[in-house]
């Protein structure tokens, strides 16, 4: 399914590219999501838009393996902040499959069993250019590299590049992270513009990163 990038793609070839293989069309975007923010919303929406994929899913991490556990609440507060934030955004919903699997999540085992539960769907797997550096260490990348198209993204202070076959999609530069989002919050900062104002309220609520 990965598209052949030895010879780089006009915007129209791709899409053309994309078109052409009459199978839907689903981009992932993992995350912990501890809390979503406006970044995670961009980037979803962009790479949905300028690929033109029939979709972009969200899909928070249950425990993945380089999070700190004591930053990470439960799981049902992340899912519950995600659907806040993707209400009435076309083109945007959430993939649960690991937050169901539980346990330590690898890329690798996720899309494998994502991909043989829809064999009609080719997926584009969407990072920023901060994990595209590290994408020789990532778990069985060989086989995963043969299994989804890996979408880059750029980010603040990275650099775009790589040996591997990674389409890079421009995205707006935007310098939010959820580890400042929590910050804010702790220090009674309110982080406005930089989540959703549902999520706000919801953060209020529950009475989060206190």
């Amino acid at each position: 399914m990965a598209l052949d990038l030895v010879t780089p793609f006009t915007k129209v070839q791709l899409e053309e590219e994309i078109k052409d293989t009459g199978r839907k069309q689903v981009g992932i975007l993992g995350g912990n999501f501890n809390p979503v923010h406006n970044a995670h919303l961009v980037v979803a929406d962009q790479v949905r838009q300028q690929l033109g994929l029939d979709e972009v899913l969200l899909m928070p991490e249950f425990e993945p393996p380089h999070i700190d556990k004591k930053e990470t609440i439960d799981e049902k507060h992340r899912l519950n902040m995600l659907m806040l934030a993707i209400n009435g955004i076309p083109g945007l919903d959430i993939e649960t499959i690991e937050l169901e699997r539980k346990g330590i999540s690898y890329t690798y085992d996720t899309m494998k069993l994502l991909t043989e539960a829809n064999p009609d769907t080719d997926y584009y797997f969407i990072i920023g250019a901060d994990m595209v550096e590290y994408l020789p260490k990532w778990h069985r990348i060989d086989e995963l590299i043969e299994m989804v198209q890996f979408v880059g993204v750029p980010r603040p202070k990275y650099k775009a590049g790589t040996s591997y076959p990674v389409i890079w999609v421009d995205v707006p530069l935007m310098d939010i992270s959820s580890s400042a989002v929590r910050s804010y919050i702790k220090k009674d900062r309110i982080p406005n513009f930089m989540v959703p104002q549902s999520v706000l309220a919801y953060i209020k609520k529950a009475g989060l990163y206190k």
